[in-house]
């Protein structure tokens, strides 16, 4: 025993009492901050601002919006949106979202708003306007719509080129664009807040008449928010199942509880760490109470199952019935008990404990703010539970008296009986052939599951917000905006840097940029292209008569400036100076393949015309005052093409990061895994068996992922990244068991035999709690919930199983292989 040992051994047990008012105080205080723990959304957090196009998206917020745009959909269930009624709906549903304190009113698009406008060519020249006329006032009293104003709207409608954008391709309904103002330090948007605005306008205007629509970053997270609140109903049904489980386990109403409560104080504790750091609750990580709660319990039935042995048989578990009875004259009382387990446990299940902390920690690689939040606080979640289960629940225990002791340990004897059978037949595959051959089966196993985990797809793999279910209100809005509109949520704007005022002055820059709109076109799931110079094309066939044949790109730059001086900054379509001119990209879904074709083909083009330069943007500007300061005019057709911004861009970001950090993750994770392995046991082949099973499982767990259509993201990232962190602990636990017994001479077969015997059901009942904790998800409203309980739910279980199975043969053939074990189960 370690000094380190006796002198914690001491402190605990020569306190208790003291020790134990510290918890209960401590746990008082944890309980008050975590009461005041709040929801904390944001769009920021979610997205990697470090990478590039996170720097193109910062660069160019202020002028073109950021990707956390609303839009809603106002629509005429009888098909016609030209009524009285139905534009004094779409009238004030515009003014109700223009007066929400978080949109950026100066952004915001509708036909009821002064920036959707229309220009034509008459006899005298340019002529346009608004596209709603100032007369038609459908909201004021008296007013009465006639066929001809409804004639000029359309017209105008189609004259300012917003059919399929604004308004539905089909003209039955129209859609109000809303940009949220971009977060900052100062400005911390509230997003539940505003899903319950945007909530308010949908259930004040639908009626039998109208329906609205409504999607975007903002009533996303409102939506998974309101799901994720019933986790609060899970966490509640899978305590009660957990107790269940551990009395079925135990026998014992005191132990069960007592579990249960270490596991409850662990995530108290947890909470209240969370709010002491600053941080609220993101809802995408509603669920990391369930998992610092599974893994508390999980760590708990090792306690209990050793403090059983102590009080039933004075010592482990092993031998015959005949030889337990007999040594049940050497049974402890409680203290004594609680005092043994708590040496035996302190080295196994705190380095068990410190590889679920490292499989948290290494997750912190993702430069996502959420996810670090996430992580941050899972692994002070697990090295809290360290204090609870290795440390609180050994005092609890040592006060606990067991009522009818006897009848509770004939119930232990057929517990440990029940299973000989099994565990004589798992004990032979630590035999060489039989070694062998798992070993074989397993490295088939391992390269069908890595051949097909490798189809698993980064990103979303399902049309929709993956987060939530199918048949959810917002992807059934998606979908009809989707299918009314030729546009959606889904884009992706690349903002191509040029000269200073390159729209008027350089037909070559212009010109280079319509080329790239038609190539993009073009792409595979691409439904749309928007861009300064397909809009200037237009303008330029209307001064010509409105011929297709003028419908190109002046090369006379009066004739351009003519073409393009109408369009104003706060059309999207510019910035101030013409400096930035983004090409808007619109897509039928927000797959992962649709995404990457985009970005492949941005690449492609801008290699092939030579037009891209980091820092392209200083350089100019670093021209430009030089050329001022010597009275020159600084002019260039050089044009620079920037990845990327709006939804699509923010998604192609994340995508990168979890493409560029996936493999990252996991190699740290087994790294640190074995080199605490080897550290604790001070053998690299020990450390060795415990990990390779868990990088088969891992692979599965991918394969897992193609054949369900979940796609590679942030969230699956992580949880794969926790299935490993966690499920380390049955090979740990197993391997200390067999090391105690290797330690006192017996044979490999008979150590992994008394292994299974004495910690077996603990490492079954330990799987199936987890599995159980979790399993709860897949019933979630929330469909990444669901996702992620699938996900665990696997890796727990088979984690379990490949720890049984393949340990004993890699122990074989790794520790001992030249050993001559003959031994046999006498049953």
């Amino acid at each position: 025993m370690s000094k380190f040992d006796q002198l914690a051994e001491r402190i605990i047990f020569g306190n208790r009492a003291l020790v134990l008012a510290a918890f209960v105080l401590i746990t008082v205080v944890m309980a008050f901050f975590a009461s005041q723990l709040k929801v904390d959304a944001g769009f920021n957090k979610q997205v990697p601002l470090q990478h590039e196009y996170m720097r193109t998206f910062t660069d160019y917020q202020a002028d073109f919006g950021g990707a956390n745009r609303v839009l809603i959909a106002v629509m005429a269930k009888d098909g016609n949106m030209f009524s009285k009624e139905y534009m004094a709906t779409l009238e004030n549903v515009t003014n109700d979202v223009i007066n929400l304190d978080a949109t950026d009113d100066a952004k915001a698009r509708s036909l009821f708003t002064p920036n959707v406008r229309f220009i034509e060519v008459v006899e005298d020249g340019l002529s346009g306007g608004n596209v709603i006329p100032q007369d038609f006032t459908p909201n004021l009293e008296g007013f009465e719509a006639t066929p001809e104003q409804f004639d000029t709207i359309k017209g105008n409608i189609v004259k300012a080129g917003i059919t399929g954008r604004l308004v539905a391709k089909d003209y039955s309904g129209a859609m109000v664009w809303a940009d949220l103002i971009p977060e900052s330090d100062v400005n911390k948007l509230d997003y539940q807040k505003v899903a319950k605005q945007l909530e308010a306008i949908r259930t004040k205007y639908e009626n039998d008449n109208t329906s609205v629509h409504i999607i975007g970053f903002a009533k996303m997270v409102g939506d998974i928010s309101d799901g994720a609140m019933s986790v609060i109903k899970f966490f509640l049904i899978t305590i009660a199942f957990t107790w269940i489980l551990l009395f079925l386990y135990s026998s014992s109403a005191k132990l069960a509880s007592l579990t249960v409560l270490a596991a409850l104080v662990s995530v108290v504790w947890m909470l209240g760490a969370l709010k002491l750091m600053g941080f609220g609750i993101d809802p995408m990580n509603m669920l990391t109470p369930f998992l610092i709660f599974a893994i508390a319990v999980s760590h708990g039935e090792q306690m209990i199952n050793r403090f059983r042995g102590e009080i039933f048989f004075g010592g482990l578990e092993e031998g015959t019935v005949e030889e337990l009875r007999a040594r049940a004259a050497h049974a402890v009382d409680p203290l004594t008990a609680a005092h043994r387990s708590f040496k035996a446990l302190l080295v196994p299940g705190t380095v068990a404990l410190l590889a679920g902390c490292i499989g948290f920690g290494a997750i912190m690689v993702i430069p996502i703010q959420m996810i670090r939040e996430l992580a941050i606080t899972a692994t002070v979640g697990v090295a809290l539970t360290i204090l609870t289960d290795l440390v609180l629940l050994p005092i609890l225990l040592s006060y606990t008296k067991l009522r009818n002791l006897d009848k509770k340990r004939e119930f232990r004897l057929r517990q440990l009986t029940q299973f000989d059978k099994i565990w004589a037949a798992l004990s032979k595959l630590s035999r060489p052939k039989a070694a062998a051959t798992v070993l074989t089966l397993g490295a088939v196993v391992w390269a069908a599951a890595w051949w097909h985990g490798n189809k698993v797809m980064i990103g979303d793999a399902q049309q929709g917000v993956a987060e939530l279910r199918p048949e959810a209100r917002y992807n059934q809005d998606a979908r009809l905006i989707s299918s009314r509109f030729a546009l959606g949520v889904d884009t992706m704007n690349i903002i191509v840097e040029a000269g200073p005022s390159a729209c008027t002055t350089s037909y070559k820059a212009m010109e280079t940029i319509d080329r790239f709109a038609w190539h993009m076109a073009n792409v595979e799931g691409v439904e749309q292209v928007i861009t300064l110079p397909m809009a200037a094309k237009q303008v330029n066939a209307g001064w010509n008569d409105g011929s297709p044949r003028w419908k190109v790109l002046p090369r006379d730059p009066d004739t351009l400036r003519q073409s393009t001086q109408s369009f104003e900054t706060d059309s999207g379509l510019l910035n101030a100076d013409c400096s930035a001119i983004p090409v808007t990209v619109f897509t039928k879904d927000h797959k992962s393949t649709t995404i990457d074709r985009l970005v492949s083909e941005t690449k492609k083009f801008r290699t092939e015309n030579k037009a891209y330069e980091e820092g392209f943007a200083k350089k100019r500007d670093a021209a430009m005052a030089k050329a001022q300061e010597n009275g020159e005019e600084y002019t260039t057709d050089q044009v620079n093409f920037r990845l990327a911004t709006g939804p699509l861009g923010v998604q192609a970001a994340t995508n990168d990061t979890v493409r560029e950090k996936e493999h990252l993750i996991l190699w740290l994770l087994y790294g640190a895994v074995f080199v605490m392995c080897w550290i604790s046991f001070k053998n690299w082949r020990s450390a060795l068996c415990v990990t390779l099973p868990l990088m088969l499982v891992t692979e599965l767990g991918h394969s897992l992922m193609v054949e369900l259509g979940i796609g590679m993201k942030v969230n699956t990232l992580t949880v794969v990244a926790l299935g490993v962190g966690i499920g380390v602990d049955y090979g740990i636990y197993i391997f200390a068991r067999m090391r105690e017994a290797l330690n006192q001479g017996k044979t490999l077969s008979e150590s992994y035999f008394i292994a299974l015997k004495t910690t077996g059901i603990a490492i079954f009942y330990t799987a199936l709690t987890l599995a159980v904790g979790v399993a709860m998800w897949i019933f979630s409203d929330l469909k990444f919930q669901a996702d992620m309980g699938v996900m665990l739910t696997f890796m727990f279980v088979v984690n379990m199983i490949a720890a049984i199975v393949f340990l004993p043969a890699l122990c074989r053939w790794l520790l001992r292989p030249k050993e001559q074990d003959n031994w046999v189960a006498h049953l």
